[in-house]
């Protein structure tokens, strides 16, 4: 998922942060992030060669909710 640490803030390139969140479908990840103050940009399903090309960053780390 891509987003906006201020839940007001305006999408700016720059300040994008990725987050890794579990979920079933988008709507399931949109729930369990309902309470965070951040401003969600996209949220994108990774599966297959693109999650193993991610899980090999150390940065990767999937958020527990």
């Amino acid at each position: 998922m891509y987003h906006q640490q201020d839940r007001y803030e305006v999408p700016v390139r720059e300040k994008t942060q990725t987050v890794y969140v579990e979920g079933d479908s988008e709507r399931d990840v949109r729930y369990k992030l309902k309470d965070h103050n951040i401003n969600i940009e996209f949220i994108q399903r990774i599966e297959g060669a693109h999650l193993e090309y991610e899980q090999q960053n150390e940065d990767f780390k999937v958020l527990e909710l």
